[in-house]
C-alpha cells in the first residue's frame, strides 16, 4: 500500500542510501541520471509516489512558490498574474508575491524574504543588474527558479515572447504606410526586452534600405512620466517624426496623454503603434495599433516549467519564446 512505504524500504530496493533517494524526490540536491532512474524504478515498483508537487497533493497540503515581479501596476502583469494564479491552482501550489520595483537591491531584500519562507521554487521577471545581486544570491541558496519576460544569457528555465521580430514587424507596417521619420519610445535601460524590442525596430529599416535618424530613439524609462517626455521632445523638435512606437503600455499612456495636451490626434497628426495590449484598445480613439502578448500563457508556461524542474531537477534547461499578435486598428493610419 502506498502510504506504507517509506523512503528507507525504496532505499533498500534500489541498493542506495535514503538521503540518495530523499534528494530524488525532494529535488535539493542533483543525482546522476542512471542513479535517479533506479530510485524512480524502485518507487515505481513499490508504488511509492511522493516526489515534490504530488506530494504536496496527496497529503492534501501546498508547496509554496515565489513570484518577484517587477509590479503589479500596468495592464501587462495583472494579466501575467493570471497566468500564475490559474496553473498553480490547477496543482494545489501557493504562490507568495514580492514586488521588486525594477531595483536590484530591492529585489534582492525580495528573494531574500521570499527564500526565509521556505518557498519552493521562484519565478522571477529579472531587475536591470540583477546578475550582481539577485543571481548571486540564488546561487548561493540553489533553489529552481524560472526566468519570466526578460530572456537572460544563463542556464536556467526562461520564457518570454518574442520581442525583436514582432517590434520589426509593427515598425515595418509604418513603413509600408509610407513613414519614414519614425521614433521609437525606448524603455528602461538594462532590460533584455528594451534591447530586444530596439534591435527589432532597426532592423525594420535595414530591411527596406531605409537610412535611421538616431536622434529618433527616445529613453521613455518604462514608465508613464518617461512616455510623456519623451513625446514632448519629439514633439518639440524642428523636423519632428510622423509617426511613433512605443515600446511598453505605460510609455504608450503617456505619449497619448502629451499628444493630446498638444492638441494633435492620432493618426491624423501622428501616427503611433505600441508594445502591449490594452483592455480598451479597441474601446476609445484612438483605436490603438499593438503588438498583445499572451501574457496568461506565459504565466502559465512558467509554473509548468517550475513544476517539470520540482519533479525532476536534472533536466535540461529550457527556454520557450511565445508569439505575440499584431493588432491592427486605427492609429497606425489604418482604416
Amino acid at each position: 500500500m502506498a502510504g506504507s512505504v517509506t523512503m528507507t524500504m525504496v532505499a533498500r530496493a534500489a541498493g542506495v542510501s535514503v538521503s540518495t533517494v530523499s534528494h530524488v524526490v525532494n529535488g535539493t540536491r542533483p543525482v546522476a541520471p542512471a542513479t535517479r532512474q533506479i530510485v524512480l524504478d524502485a518507487m515505481d515498483r513499490l508504488d511509492f509516489t511522493h516526489r515534490p508537487v504530488a506530494r504536496s497533493l496527496a497529503a492534501g497540503s501546498t508547496t509554496t512558490i515565489g513570484l518577484a515581479i517587477s509590479s503589479l501596476s500596468t495592464t501587462y502583469w495583472p494579466e501575467l498574474v493570471a497566468g500564475f494564479q490559474e496553473e498553480a491552482r490547477r496543482w494545489n501550489l501557493q504562490l507568495l508575491v514580492a514586488a521588486t520595483a525594477e531595483d536590484n537591491i530591492h529585489e534582492e531584500r525580495a528573494v531574500a524574504n521570499l527564500l526565509a519562507h521556505h518557498i519552493a521554487g521562484l519565478v522571477i521577471t529579472p531587475a536591470p543588474n540583477w546578475q550582481d545581486t539577485t543571481l548571486r544570491l540564488l546561487r548561493e541558496h540553489p533553489i529552481p527558479f524560472v526566468i519570466v519576460d526578460r530572456i537572460q544569457d544563463v542556464k536556467a528555465d526562461q520564457v518570454g515572447v518574442e520581442n525583436e521580430t514582432s517590434s520589426a514587424a509593427i515598425v515595418d507596417h509604418l513603413i509600408q504606410r509610407g513613414h519614414t521619420r519614425i521614433a521609437m519610445i525606448t524603455g528602461l535601460e538594462g532590460l533584455t526586452t528594451t534591447e530586444e524590442r530596439r534591435a527589432g525596430y532597426l532592423r525594420a529599416f535595414r530591411h527596406r534600405g531605409v537610412e535611421v535618424d538616431p536622434t529618433l530613439l527616445v529613453p521613455g524609462g518604462s514608465t508613464e512620466s518617461g512616455g510623456r517626455r519623451a513625446m514632448v521632445e519629439l514633439l518639440a523638435r524642428s523636423d519632428p517624426p510622423t509617426a511613433v512606437f512605443s515600446a511598453s503600455d505605460s510609455m504608450t499612456v503617456g505619449a497619448l496623454r502629451a499628444l493630446r495636451e498638444a492638441n494633435l490626434t492620432v493618426p491624423d497628426d501622428m501616427a503611433m503603434v505600441a508594445f502591449d495590449e490594452f483592455p480598451w484598445g479597441d474601446a476609445f480613439e484612438p483605436r490603438l495599433t499593438t503588438v498583445a502578448q499572451p501574457c496568461f500563457a506565459i504565466g502559465a508556461r512558467a509554473i509548468q516549467m517550475l513544476r517539470r524542474r520540482l519533479e525532476d531537477p536534472s533536466l535540461p534547461p529550457q527556454t520557450l519564446r511565445l508569439s505575440p499578435e499584431i493588432v491592427h486598428r486605427s492609429s497606425c493610419g489604418c482604416r
